[in-house]
């Protein structure tokens, strides 16, 4: 049998990782229409992001140690399957309980696509070559900020909330396709893992670092991008539709972003970290200011930069911390992965919780403030992280 090459194994995952992407943020776009629909808070309505990173949270870990036997191609194919099934649950929910439901099915796909993709993507490129490819894979989630979840917006505005989650399953569809045909059927399987792995992990001093540098650097956009729909049409003024083209833009942003982090994350990965949350925090701040000043010209800039920004971090943040285990735990690579996803929705979690009280207690113009906090944590710690290797050179 023809040998697939590794550039089509990577637009498999690509195509997946957009499904998902779409899935992830769509509630962004549509949390207005889905507070109208069942008369409950923003608060409320922002459980649709948090409860579905909980999801993923305890899905990566859990799932990925409960299939570790499987065959690669296989769980990736179940996994859609679920993906799939927990839309179609969004798609028909009658009651937001019914909604909340569906979000967590999708959300136990999430999390052990992303911890297996992410191992798969480095396995079939050269070692110099791994955080690009862990950047072409997660392309498929910021492809998704630029297409899937303004598409999904405007689906939503057009008709009705229920046909953006039909239109995420119709992308599940073409992604399991394209799974079952591209992905190849003789990847490494980790077989059974064992238990001892988690003491192996949550021992080690710098692996378990890392995970809450992914947690806090990740998660501090969170407490404004979760609301940045509301902040946009309430606190800029900007009109339903003209949310739409701003998402796309935005989403254009990530894709830039992303593919920038990713060339920059393939050497010295610290360094280039710490500069991206340092950026990340200064755009947090100017989106602050500009919603203060009500200023739409600003606003626009602002959530721009935020883009750019945001996920940038995202391959050097996974990478690193692969780079770590094989390292210090090479029996536990993929387990260390899936915590790394988890530790990326304990983020989200942390991010849009600490983004609700404030919108809650306050206004959302102040949730930004709130993210530049999380992350000037993960900037400490990063600091604390190169101490420590520079300690043991």
């Amino acid at each position: 049998m023809k040998k697939i090459s590794p550039s089509l194994t990577l637009l498999a995952l690509a195509i997946n990782a957009f499904a998902i992407g779409s899935t992830e943020f769509i509630s962004v776009g549509l949390m207005p229409m889905i507070v109208n629909t069942f008369n409950i808070s923003l608060s409320q309505a922002g459980l649709t992001v948090s409860l579905y990173a909980l999801g993923v949270t305890v899905g990566a870990p859990l799932l990925t140690i409960l299939t570790g036997t499987w065959n690669r191609k296989t769980l990736m194919v179940s996994i859609m399957g679920l993906f799939i099934l927990g839309n179609l649950l969004s798609a028909f929910a009658p009651t937001f309980l019914l909604l909340l439901v569906g979000r967590v099915l999708a959300s136990l796909a999430h999390g052990i696509f992303m911890s297996i993709s992410t191992v798969i993507a480095a396995d079939v490129v050269r070692p110099e070559k791994r955080a690009s490819a862990i950047a072409l894979m997660f392309t498929g989630l910021t492809v998704a900020t630029v297409i899937g979840v303004p598409l999904g917006t405007f689906i939503g505005q057009h008709s009705n909330w229920h046909m953006s989650f039909v239109f995420i399953v119709v992308i599940g569809l073409i992604g399991l396709i394209a799974t079952s045909i591209l992905v190849p059927k003789g990847m490494p399987i980790p077989g059974k893992i064992n238990l001892s792995g988690l003491a192996r992990i949550f021992t080690n001093k710098s692996i378990l670092m890392s995970l809450f540098i992914t947690a806090f650097g990740y998660g501090g956009t969170f407490a404004a991008y979760t609301y940045l729909t509301p902040i946009l049409e309430g606190t800029f003024r900007f009109s339903a539709s003209t949310v739409v083209i701003i998402l796309v833009a935005y989403g254009v942003m990530v894709a830039i972003g992303n593919s920038l982090g990713g060339h920059l994350a393939n050497k010295n990965i610290l360094p280039a970290l710490q500069k991206m949350f340092a950026a990340l925090a200064l755009s947090l701040l100017f989106l602050f200011i500009s919603a203060g000043l009500a200023s739409q010209a600003l606003g626009l800039i602002a959530t721009l930069l935020l883009g750019l920004f945001a996920f940038m971090n995202v391959p050097g943040l996974q990478l690193y911390v692969v780079q770590l285990a094989e390292k210090f735990t090479p029996k536990d690579i993929t387990l260390v992965s899936a915590f790394n996803i988890a530790a990326f929705n304990v983020g989200i979690t942390l991010g849009s919780f600490v983004g609700g009280q404030i919108s809650k207690g306050s206004s959302v113009v102040f949730t930004p403030l709130g993210g530049i906090i999380i992350i000037l944590l993960a900037m400490f710690l990063i600091r604390l992280a190169q101490k420590d290797q520079a300690s043991k050179l």
